[in-house]
């Protein structure tokens, strides 16, 4: 079977007799899939105007989803994946900036669309809505379409599907920005696919949960293109649930499950019950999640839970191993180092006091970089200044920080927004973070700087906390004084008690907004006026 691309995926299962998709009480086998995709395909192709073939998708992880995926890849279309949590003029921008020739849009976020200007390339009758009439005759037009028409559409362009085809543009989280347009060819994402499907061994008889959002990488590099690669079933969730997640996976026989950012922390916050491990899942793969959170949902659903580190663009990637210490990202291995970022410079090793405290932050921590990792960026589609400061040479700049103990394993130390300068010191997000989610109460932390009054910046900390839980400033302060490796400056100025951290729909948490908004919040706010460890609660705005 070939491997080069996403289109020879599909066609390889196209006439397979297991399930290709099932979504709530509906089921599709692979060849009703592939119909479903070639009816697109043929319509894509079809309405084909000069420019750029994009295909915006702008709709939660339902069927129709999958069905254009499909489709572009079998038209050699690109799609672009639209975050319907953006609005307004954000939303616009995201849209025109790709230029997308086809709109197709789930009928709860059409309105989303009102009153905005989506560019030259998007005209009124290529935005189209799922339960519109007129995109319904269209569809229908190419009824009984098949792979073979395809093809001859294909051929009257004198066009063939090659694995340098540009099949998706991602966008990134844009947790510190505006997001930029990540592109990847269908060569990129079918040897992804491939890769994981073989690592985790899924085939006919797996089940593959997809409940992360479609619209970004972590969900279509390690959740529906391995299903792909492997002919499994793809399990569509509509957006993600904690309190359903068990439920879907005993319901659907789920095997294998996806994850970015906190999901983890999330089903862990549900109550525990007793058959939690009696279920049909084995492999649950991501990134981000804390080492407690691992280890506890490995635990408590029977299943084995592999945390990796990886950037969308694909320059850099991290795996642990069974000796990866804890909060470790894993070795670094001949590729990956720790650069300064100003000097170009590799960074010395972390040193650590008797009690595990980083005590050369400044010096050792520094940006995660790949050596040879900038040939597997495929670039940012429109913004070459972008582009340029992560691909330098045949380095990939990676824009996380991090830092590498006398050992060689890599620690995660924040983003490069992430820095905080408090009384003269440079500390990193990163630590202080897995420090605070030590705390038995804690099920969310993240930590980001305010500014000092004087100068520099303030350490804050944003918490969320486990059911029943309540926050005990004491008892809060006297964990802090008993963690060792707290630096005397990381412990937190203010620390907010949140019922919810805000985030994208990726579950990152949203930095910016939380040092936008500082001590001006409905949520309490504790404050340590001096150098002591003790927290006092201040008023609200």
């Amino acid at each position: 079977m070939s491997t080069d691309t996403v289109d020879a995926f599909l066609r390889a299962h196209a006439g397979d007799p297991g399930v290709a998709l099932r979504f709530e009480d509906d089921t599709w086998s692979w060849p009703e899939a592939t119909a479903a995709a070639a009816r697109r395909a043929a319509l894509l192709l079809a309405e084909r105007r000069p420019g750029p073939l994009h295909v915006g998708l702008l709709a939660d992880n339902i069927p129709e989803y999958v069905h254009w995926l499909s489709a572009a890849a079998l038209a050699g279309a690109t799609v672009v994946g639209i975050n319907p949590t953006r609005r307004g003029a954000e939303l616009a921008r995201d849209i025109a900036h790709t230029e997308c020739q086809v709109l197709v849009v789930d009928p709860s976020y059409r309105d989303l669309l009102d009153g905005l200007d989506l560019g030259d390339s998007l005209d009124a009758d290529r935005i189209w809505p799922l339960d519109d009439a007129a995109y319904r005759d269209r569809l229908a037009a190419h009824e009984g379409a098949g792979l073979d028409d395809v093809d001859a559409a294909l051929a009257a362009d004198g066009r063939t599907i090659g694995p340098d085809d540009l099949y998706l543009l991602l966008f990134t989280s844009g947790t510190s920005g505006a997001p930029k347009a990540v592109k990847c060819s269908q060569g990129r994402l079918a040897r992804i696919g491939g890769i994981v499907s073989m690592g985790f061994g899924l085939g006919p008889d797996s089940a593959c949960y997809l409940s992360m959002p479609l619209f970004h990488s972590n969900a279509l590099m390690a959740g529906w293109c391995p299903a792909v690669a492997g002919g499994a079933t793809s399990v569509l969730r509509r957006r993600f649930s904690a309190s359903a997640f068990l439920d879907d996976v005993r319901r659907h026989g789920v095997t294998y499950a996806n994850y970015v950012g906190k999901p983890l922390a999330y089903i862990l916050a549900t109550p525990e019950q007793p058959d939690d491990a009696d279920n049909p899942l084995q492999i649950v793969f991501g990134n981000e999640a804390a080492d407690a959170d691992i280890a506890e949902f490995g635990r408590r659903f029977g299943c084995v839970v592999i945390d990796g580190y990886g950037s969308s663009e694909g320059g850099a990637s991290v795996s642990r191993t069974p000796d990866t210490p804890p909060g470790s990202l894993g070795p670094a291995g001949d590729d990956n180092v720790v650069l300064d970022p100003d000097t170009g410079e590799e960074c010395p090793v972390a040193e650590f006091d008797a009690h595990g405290a980083l005590v050369n932050a400044d010096a050792a921590i520094g940006e995660l970089v790949s050596r040879r990792g900038g040939s597997q960026f495929e670039g940012y589609w429109r913004n070459e200044e972008a582009e340029a400061d992560r691909r330098r040479g045949d380095a990939y700049w990676s824009g996380d920080l991090a830092y590498r103990d006398a050992d060689g394993y890599l620690y995660f130390a924040g983003r490069s927004s992430d820095w905080l300068r408090v009384d003269g010191e440079n500390l990193a997000a990163a630590p202080i973070e897995r420090i605070l989610l030590r705390h038995p109460d804690v099920a969310l932390a993240a930590v980001y700087g305010v500014p000092d009054p004087v100068v520099g910046d303030q350490c804050m900390a944003a918490i969320v906390l486990r059911p029943g839980a309540t926050f005990d400033p004491e008892g809060f302060a006297a964990f802090l004084g008993e963690q060792a490796d707290l630096g005397t400056k990381a412990a937190p100025r203010f620390v907010r008690v949140a019922a919810a951290l805000p985030s994208t729909q990726t579950n990152k948490v949203l930095k910016r907004q939380l040092q936008q908004e500082a001590t001006a919040t409905d949520d309490p706010i504790w404050h340590r006026p001096g150098r002591e460890l003790t927290y006092e609660p201040i008023s609200r705005r």
